[in-house]
């Protein structure tokens, strides 16, 4: 991968660009004139004598020199000529403007794979894509309008959608972009390979992207720990959540949008912003780009408003940001600047005694921000009247910001702007705070959600030390079909785990005739099960019986499970009990945990956490976690659980064992990743977790192995039996 990025450079910063087509060739031209590119255009059409002012070659085998870059904007059948020409001739990369190609199905497809072997080893962004915009070397391979201006030094900007990229570049939120690149089918390229591009240009602050998929989320991950490693933040904005988005970014792109909650596991894994929104990624990356690293979530905020404050609070809150109090030294310096109606605290209401009095705005101003906070927050809406003889009203909200301007030179705080309405910030307001250092940002909720997300990003990267424990990721070529799938049934399964240290009670797996004294040898109070894989949901078929206390009980439960199993089995196949179960009993559980292990098409084997028991439909409370994973890790996801009150002992009752828990989980990772290749399933549920310092039991397993693997496993635990 890194090799194809190095190539990038080359592509990403021509001398040379080549313009295949008619229309669309000869509107990247007139683009590449506008950004103000400086080398060589070439346009290629087989019958003008002229495009866009340059004079026109018949093909690429007439061009005076190789391309170090070219756009090719004709056909998708003649896209395949050109870019062969093109690879033949040793040019440094091309964009592929046409459509048509897997994004279509099996015919497209298939052109696709064609477009591929034509390109062999030189750079291809595309099919399907507008192509990219390189803003600090003025170089434009992209037919359409687009925003933004040349800039030194900014965020970079990946998407699938070019239409969403062109859009950007037009914001109105102070963000100027250092590339916007359109990814489009991504068939030769991959996010992986853009990254490592964009990071080998220390111009570059943060990379900002839309995707719809990862298809080579490999790629990513290296590339996104190199990222987090240099301390280059990557913001991204994924679709793909529900059902319909995911089959609309199909049809896009021809991406897998893949499990949504293991995306925000990997997201998480690699310290990747995740938002929610295009106006939440650009205000984001405005905050990574123009504010450099945050120290920290403890802020302050400023109004002139009741009304702004309270808001703030509760936004504070929302977005896990901290307003700790003033300092005594600054409470004493502020309640003597102000009369008693003034009430000091934060967030700050500053009120209107001081409204247009720049002097005592800035002392108040600078008192506020000489404490120990990580930044501070004026919030400031301009108005938007302009007529002349309002300019002295509205000069008095420019008095305001000046304070703010000079308390933040003089204290060296941290120090951004925020609007309650994004449209009331204008342009020259915008670039007067960015000049003098301050971050404008635009919309009360999407402004404090970017900064919280900067701090947490920078947090995480310290306590990370820079390096991550990268995700294990499937393949493609490890796993059986599992449409042969076999199950061990709870004995079978429970020995497994039980190798891997994960405790289970006390148990035998008897006859009828020998269950009771079964029992009796593993004590009271007991459970009786059907074993054997016909009963792998066995509370559904009242094949599970609780609370035994004596051998006659156990008699009549042997009786009474066998005559309703015999009953539920009519007309579906004749069942029959031929072994039972018969364990300890667990009692005192503090709380029960299901643990599971899904296998997912991108991602492969991924550990699943959440409440269990009659919980897991009603509470729909699990985390996901990829694997491998650590001690940490387990704790924090454990700790995210809404079940995780009754662990640490919800009113009075006893904690849980959490460490036991925790040791259980890791146990059965463990299991999962030594059976990597043939796991497709596993379920402890529930765990039970006991009063701390009394363990965690798995009362229940189940496991799903492809044949082989289940073959291997089954002979394992009848030699060793």
């Amino acid at each position: 991968m890194r090799d194809r990025s190095n190539k990038l450079s080359r592509l990403f910063s021509p001398r040379s660009i080549a313009f295949a087509g008619g229309t669309i060739a000869e509107m990247a031209i007139r683009r590449a004139v506008e950004m103000g590119f400086q080398g060589e255009i070439w346009p290629i059409h087989p019958t003008r004598k002229t495009m866009g002012g340059f004079d026109c070659y018949r093909s690429v085998e007439d061009l005076p020199g190789v391309p170090d870059a070219a756009h090719v904007g004709v056909n998708r059948h003649a896209t395949i000529e050109v870019v062969r020409s093109l690879s033949q001739a040793g040019a440094g990369g091309c964009v592929c403007y046409a459509a048509g190609f897997a994004e279509m199905g099996e015919q497209g497809g298939e052109l696709e794979m064609q477009l591929i072997e034509a390109a062999a080893d030189m750079p291809l962004i595309g099919p399907n894509t507008f192509g990219f915009l390189n803003f600090l070397d003025r170089c434009a391979l992209w037919p359409y309008l687009f925003g933004c201006a040349p800039v030194e030094r900014g965020a970079a900007l990946i998407s699938q959608s070019g239409n969403i990229a062109m859009n950007l570049t037009m914001n109105k939120r102070s963000v100027n972009f250092s590339h916007v690149i359109g990814t489009g089918n991504q068939s030769v390229l991959g996010a992986g390979d853009y990254i490592d591009a964009l990071l080998d240009d220390d111009r570059v602050s943060a990379i900002g992207m839309y995707i719809e998929g990862i298809d080579d989320i490999r790629g990513f991950c290296l590339a996104s720990a190199r990222a987090l490693e240099m301390g280059v933040p990557i913001v991204v904005m994924k679709v793909g959540k529900t059902e319909a988005s995911a089959r609309q970014s199909s049809t896009h792109t021809s991406s897998l949008t893949g499990s949504d909650t293991l995306h925000d596991a990997l997201f998480k894994r690699l310290g990747v912003i995740r938002v929610n929104s295009l106006n939440r990624l650009l205000e984001t990356l405005k905050v990574l780009d123009l504010a450099g690293p945050i120290r920290g979530s403890d802020v302050i905020s400023l109004s002139c408003s009741g009304g702004e404050a309270a808001i703030m609070a509760d936004l504070a809150d929302r977005f896990h940001l901290e307003m700790s109090p003033f300092s005594d030294e600054q409470m004493d310096n502020l309640n003597a600047q102000f009369e008693n109606y003034v009430t000091v605290s934060n967030p700050f209401d500053y009120n209107t005694s001081i409204w247009g009095d720049g002097a005592a705005q800035q002392r108040c101003f600078t008192s506020a921000m000489s404490g120990h906070h990580d930044a501070a927050f004026l919030i400031y809406d301009h108005p938007s009247v302009g007529a002349a003889e309002v300019a002295d009203e509205v000069n008095e909200w420019k008095v305001a910001l000046n304070a703010f301007i000079a308390a933040h030179r003089d204290t060296g705080m941290p120090a951004f702007v925020v609007c309650t309405v994004s449209e009331l910030l204008p342009a020259d307001i915008r670039e007067h705070l960015v000049a003098h250092g301050v971050v404008p940002l635009q919309g009360f909720e999407d402004g404090l959600a970017a900064y919280a997300a900067a701090a947490d990003y920078y947090a995480f990267r310290e306590a990370q030390a820079g390096a991550v424990i990268l995700p294990r990721i499937y393949s493609g070529s490890d796993a059986n079909d599992d449409r042969r799938a076999v199950f061990l049934d709870e004995w079978e399964s429970k020995k497994q785990l039980e190798k891997y240290g994960v405790a289970v009670p006390q148990g035998e797996l008897t006859t009828a005739d020998d269950a009771p004294a079964a029992a009796e040898r593993v004590g009271y109070p007991v459970v009786l099960k059907a074993a054997g894989t016909d009963f792998l949901h066995k509370s559904d078929l009242g094949a599970v019986a609780l609370r035994l206390h004596s051998a006659g009980e156990v008699t009549q439960a042997v009786h009474a499970m066998s005559d309703s199993i015999m009953t539920s089995s009519v007309g579906a196949g004749k069942v029959t009990i031929e072994r039972f179960l018969v364990e300890k009993m667990v009692t005192g559980a503090v709380a029960e945990l299901i643990i599971g292990i899904n296998r997912d098409a991108q991602f492969g084997p991924a550990l699943v956490i959440g409440a269990g028991g009659v919980l897991v439909e009603l509470m729909a409370d699990s985390v996901s976690l990829l694997l491998p994973t650590d001690r940490a890790a387990v704790a924090e996801a454990i700790d995210s659980l809404a079940i995780s009150k009754m662990l640490a002992g919800f009113r009075g009752s006893p904690a849980g064992d959490i460490e036991a828990a925790i040791d259980a989980i890791l146990n059965i990772a463990a299991f999962a990743e030594d059976h990597w290749d043939r796991l497709l399933e596993l379920d402890v549920n529930p765990l039970m977790v006991l009063a701390d310092g009394q363990g965690a039991v798995a009362a229940d397993a189940l496991i799903c192995l492809s044949p082989q693997r289940a073959q291997d496993e089954t002979r394992e635990m009848n030699i060793t039996a």
